[in-house]
């Protein structure tokens, strides 16, 4: 692989033509570490099944590069599929909301939950933690485009950044609230413990009287 000057800037360009599925065949913990991978020369460019060779191929073009087959040792490429819910099955766990990369399913606890088909990007991450198997993956059609599937891959982007920036807010408030919480606990436990040993030297004080 070429050496590149500015590799952040090309792992930019390297994300923006990866499908955004955040499926993580790749190995590696989303699209993004990948792009940065690729990009470092720490991973070849025929790792994404989702991609498949129209990716593969778009990569190897920006890096000057000749093109691979998909590395069948990471999945095989697949006709586009969306995750549909058995909703009379459906518990309400929400273990397939909190695995969704991308938010697209709705639904809150011990009730229905159901998939934004819209926004699904076919990862299949849903489908393990589902403790009912009520999830199934069910083909939609034709490739895309070129142009779709960079117009898909945006919009996916988006809302995987969009979680990603409020699952770290919802962190941060839980870090924050744990020390007032902890103060306050302490101060009841250490009050609890004043009040028993004021009771206690009460009652050695009335024994001593007697």
């Amino acid at each position: 692989m070429n050496a590149v000057r500015n590799p952040a800037s090309l792992a930019d360009r390297v994300d923006q033509l990866l499908p955004q599925t955040q499926c993580r065949q790749c190995g590696y913990a989303g699209c993004r570490p990948y792009a940065e991978a690729i990009a470092a020369g720490r991973a070849p460019i025929n790792q994404c099944p989702p991609g498949g060779d129209d990716v593969i191929r778009d990569i190897a073009a920006l890096l000057n590069v000749p093109s691979l087959p998909l590395d069948p040792a990471f999945g095989t490429h697949e006709p586009p599929a969306v995750a549909l819910i058995d909703e009379a099955r459906c518990i309400g766990c929400t273990l397939c909301i909190q695995a969704c990369p991308v938010d697209a399913i709705v639904g809150a606890a011990k009730l229905m939950h159901t998939v934004i088909v819209a926004e699904c990007t076919g990862c299949k991450l849903c489908l393990p933690p589902c403790p009912v198997d009520c999830i199934e993956m069910r083909a939609t059609g034709a490739e895309p485009t070129h142009e779709q599937r960079m117009a898909g891959a945006a919009r996916a982007r988006r809302r995987f950044d969009a979680r990603t920036a409020r699952l770290e807010r919802e962190h941060k408030a839980r870090h924050s609230a744990r020390p007032a919480q902890g103060s306050a606990a302490e101060e009841k436990k250490r009050v609890t413990v004043r009040r028993a040993i004021e009771r206690a030297r009460v009652r050695l004080l009335r024994r001593a009287a007697r």
